[in-house]
C-alpha cells in the first residue's frame, strides 16, 4: 500500500473583506477569486502554474455571478493555463475550509503534487441569501423531525443561546472584543502580509454629461469599527426574536472576499525550490441537530486533535469563525478553550463572513501568523448551517 504524503502549504493569501453592498458592492465574485488567484502565483514566481492538478474552489450560493462553475470561470480569468481543471464545491460556511482540506487530501493520496484551495462569495445585491430561487422541501414542513432544517441561522443562535446560558451581556462582550481585536490588528498592519489589495472601478456620470471612471485601492478590511462600544451594542434590538438577544452587533458581517491557499507534496516542494508554510495536519467534518447548528465545532474540533495526535494545549492560536457571539461562546466554553488564543485577531463580528470564503481566509490568515513566528500548531474552526463542524489543524514545518 502506498504511504500517505504529506501536504504542505506554500502560500495563502486573500482579497480584503468587504461589508455587504459596501466598497465591492459593484465587484463580481468570480473577479475577487480571480485577483486572489493572480496574486496566489505572484507569491511563488518560481512555480509554474501548469503544474497544478486542480483548483477546488468553495462558494455557499453557486448561483448567478458566482454560478457556472465559479471555479473554472476565475481559473480561465487569472490566466491559469487551460490545462488546469477546476471545480467548485458546496458545504455552506466552511465551504473554503473544505477545498483546502479536499486539495490536500488529494496531494495526501499521492493524486497530485500542487493543488489550489480556494473560496469566493458575495453577499452583496448579487446573490440574494437563500440563493435567487429559494425552493425547499416541503417535507421540511410536513414532518417535526426535519422542520430544523428550515430554521434560519438567527434562530439557531438563539437556540445555542438559550441552551448554553449565553447572556446577552456577554454576547456584546464578546462582540466588543472582536472590533477591538480587530481594529487593533488592522491598524497595526497585522493583515497587510495576507492581503492583495484590490483596484475597484466605477462608472459615474461625470458634470459634463460625460462617463468619470473611478477607481478606489482597497487594502484593508472594511468591517472593523473601532468607535464600537458596549453602551451602542447595548442599544441593538434583537433581530431573529421578539425576547431573544442575537443582534446585528453580536453576529457575523455578510460581506464580500475570496482567498486562495497553495498546497505542494514534498516533491512538488523540491521541484520547484520553495519552503512552505505549514502542513495540514488533521481535518474533520461532524454533524449536530440542525436548530443548534452553532455548536458543530464542539463535535468536530475533539475529533481533529485526535487525528492529528494532538492535545487542545498544544494549540497556539484558534481560528473560531464568529458566526454569531452566541455559539462562538457556546463552544469556547463547551471545549474549554483559553480565550486569549481564539481569534487574536478578531473574528467574523469584526472582520466579516463572506460565507463560502471564510475558511480559506482564515487560513490565511493562520498562515501570516505562522510566517511571523507566533503561532507553532493552530486550528480553523466553523459551525455549519443545517447542523454541522469542521475543524483544520495546522502545523508549522
Amino acid at each position: 500500500m502506498k504511504q500517505m504524503q504529506e501536504a504542505y502549504i506554500v502560500a495563502a493569501v486573500r482579497t480584503p473583506v468587504a461589508k455587504r453592498n459596501g466598497l465591492f458592492r459593484n465587484t463580481r465574485p468570480d473577479d475577487l477569486l480571480a485577483h486572489a488567484l493572480r496574486a496566489l502565483f505572484q507569491r511563488v514566481p518560481d512555480v509554474d502554474p501548469a503544474a497544478v492538478g486542480d483548483v477546488i474552489v468553495g462558494c455557499a450560493m453557486p448561483e448567478a455571478e458566482q454560478g457556472m462553475n465559479v471555479a473554472r470561470i476565475a481559473s480561465l480569468l487569472a490566466g491559469l493555463p487551460q490545462s488546469v481543471p477546476a471545480y467548485t464545491i458546496n458545504r455552506f460556511c466552511s465551504s473554503g475550509l473544505q477545498a483546502v482540506a479536499d486539495a490536500a487530501m488529494r496531494i495526501r493520496l499521492g493524486e497530485a503534487d500542487v493543488m489550489i484551495g480556494a473560496g469566493t462569495e458575495s453577499m452583496s445585491a448579487m446573490t440574494q441569501m437563500m440563493g435567487n430561487k429559494p425552493s425547499p422541501n416541503p417535507a421540511m414542513f410536513d414532518h417535526a423531525e426535519h422542520l430544523s432544517i428550515a430554521y434560519g441561522m438567527g434562530l439557531t443562535a438563539e437556540k445555542v443561546a438559550q441552551r448554553w446560558n449565553v447572556s446577552r451581556e456577554d454576547q456584546d462582550a464578546f462582540a466588543q472584543t472582536s472590533h477591538e481585536r480587530a481594529s487593533a490588528a488592522r491598524a497595526a498592519g497585522r493583515f497587510a502580509a495576507e492581503i492583495a489589495p484590490f483596484t475597484t472601478v466605477a462608472h459615474m456620470p461625470g458634470a459634463d454629461g460625460a462617463v468619470r471612471v473611478v477607481e478606489r485601492d482597497v487594502r484593508e478590511d472594511e468591517g472593523p469599527r473601532p468607535d464600537s462600544s458596549l453602551a451602542g451594542l447595548a442599544k441593538l434590538r434583537p433581530v431573529f426574536a421578539a425576547k431573544g438577544s442575537v443582534t446585528a452587533g453580536n453576529s457575523s458581517q455578510m460581506s464580500d472576499g475570496a482567498a486562495a491557499v497553495l498546497l505542494m507534496s514534498e516533491a512538488g516542494l523540491k521541484r520547484f525550490g520553495v519552503t512552505p508554510i505549514a502542513r495540514l495536519a488533521s481535518y474533520s467534518v461532524a454533524g449536530v441537530p440542525p436548530e443548534i447548528m452553532g455548536i458543530g465545532p464542539i463535535e468536530a474540533v475533539p475529533r481533529a486533535l485526535a487525528q492529528a495526535g494532538w492535545q487542545q494545549a498544544d494549540l497556539d492560536w484558534i481560528e473560531l469563525n464568529e458566526a454569531f457571539a452566541a455559539q462562538a461562546l457556546a463552544v469556547i466554553r463547551e471545549l474549554h478553550l483559553d480565550p486569549a488564543r481564539v481569534n487574536p485577531l478578531g473574528g467574523a463580528i469584526a472582520l466579516g463572513h463572506p460565507l463560502g470564503a471564510t475558511g480559506a481566509i482564515r487560513v490565511a490568515t493562520l498562515m501570516s501568523a505562522m510566517q511571523r513566528g507566533e503561532v507553532s500548531k493552530g486550528l480553523v474552526t466553523m459551525c455549519i448551517g443545517t447542523g454541522m463542524g469542521a475543524a483544520g489543524t495546522f502545523e508549522k514545518v
